[in-house]
């Protein structure tokens, strides 16, 4: 009998005993995702595979995958990091409104964390949220190694963003002119909302299951899905939202790696980047959560906000944790105010930048 069997985590009585063990899925199984009137028929969400691309290196030869629109003489880069279980594209809608209201103005970057999307498989040890914040910064030197840049991130994004605050506070005397932290938090994201399932039994379980037959566990990627996925989907979205717009978020997630998932769980669950929020003290921060996010909870991000001298803080009424997706122009619209305070109060870094507005806050 192989070392899953032992576990008894698959086959049907054992992976329903399994789901049910987790604390807190109450909540979930009350939540589940709403289908709303079709506003994305025509929508494609293909179109950020057709951006021009590159491969970059992390400092241990994992393969990053890169993708850049707008002009590489840009007078700004703004790098855009994805969330856990996502990928680039769940950045789609920004993507398409800031490309047009930006123009030439603005480089936007978009890129696959390692072991998501199409970036490379790395080893166990080094899915951590301290190797992400490096792989930032492996980022920015082969796309951006000059002028300067504004940081967004995501969920696990805003958390990479932090942990290379930390590790590399000299980039934010210059290089880094603006940072947005949305739907995330600086610690305690196994204290809060349901990420407090995250110190469990059955996940630590599934842990050395991966650590010990790896192959094993995708092979069997439909029982560990029932531990994970009914978390992140029931944290998805607040409201009613479009059928095509839960196909696309759900094909992100369903494409994922039980691998992946499994192994950032550790340092999820661990995740403490209190240190870095004293560097961003006179850095321009957005500070963005939905006030219907299970995972992240309104509360941390007010919290978060209170740390950051120089935040703005943005609460979306009814929105999940994909607040990106379920309230694009919301989103964007806060984006587009981060870089041009951060453009105004840094003009002597960045002085060929107009981005001119009526409506700019």
């Amino acid at each position: 009998m192989n070392i899953l069997n032992r576990l008894g985590l698959f086959g049907g009585v054992a992976g329903l005993a399994a789901v049910g063990t987790l604390a807190g899925l109450n909540a979930v199984k009350a939540v589940t995702t709403r289908r709303g009137p079709e506003i994305y028929g025509a929508e494609d969400f293909a179109s950020m595979s057709r951006d021009r691309s590159r491969t970059v290196r992390a400092e241990d030869g994992v393969a990053l995958l890169v993708r850049e629109v707008g002009p590489d003489d840009a007078p700004l880069t703004v790098i855009f990091v994805h969330g856990y279980c996502l990928r680039m594209e769940s950045w789609h809608f920004q993507r398409q409104q800031l490309a047009e209201l930006w123009g030439s103005d603005v480089r936007m970057v978009f890129y696959d964390q390692r072991g998501h999307g199409e970036s490379g498989m790395p080893a166990v040890e080094s899915c951590t949220i301290a190797q992400l914040g490096r792989d930032l910064v492996t980022v920015i030197e082969e796309v951006a190694p000059s002028g300067p840049v504004v940081l967004v991130g995501h969920s696990m994004g805003g958390m990479t963003i932090l942990a290379m605050a930390r590790q590399f506070p000299e980039l934010f005397d210059d290089k880094v002119i603006g940072v947005g932290l949305l739907a995330t938090t600086a610690a305690g994201l196994n204290k809060s909302g349901l990420g407090r399932n995250l110190d469990n039994p059955v996940i630590d379980a599934f842990r050395l299951a991966v650590r010990t037959a790896p192959g094993m566990v995708q092979q069997a990627r439909g029982a560990a899905r029932a531990v994970i996925a009914p978390i992140l989907r029931a944290a998805s979205y607040g409201t009613d939202v479009s059928p095509r717009l839960v196909d696309f978020s759900e094909g992100i997630l369903n494409s994922t790696s039980v691998v992946t998932i499994v192994n950032f769980l550790e340092s999820l669950e661990l995740h403490d980047e209190s240190e870095a929020l004293p560097v961003l003290s006179d850095t321009p921060v957005l500070v963005l959560c939905g006030d219907a996010d299970m995972i992240i909870p309104f509360s941390s991000s007010r919290s978060l906000a209170a740390a950051l001298p120089c935040a703005e803080l943005v609460r979306v009424r009814d929105a999940g944790h994909l607040v990106e997706l379920e309230f694009p122009q919301v989103t964007s619209d806060a984006i587009d105010r981060l870089v041009r305070r951060a453009v105004s109060i840094r003009r002597n870094v960045a002085p060929a930048i107009e981005l001119e507005r009526s409506d700019a806050g």
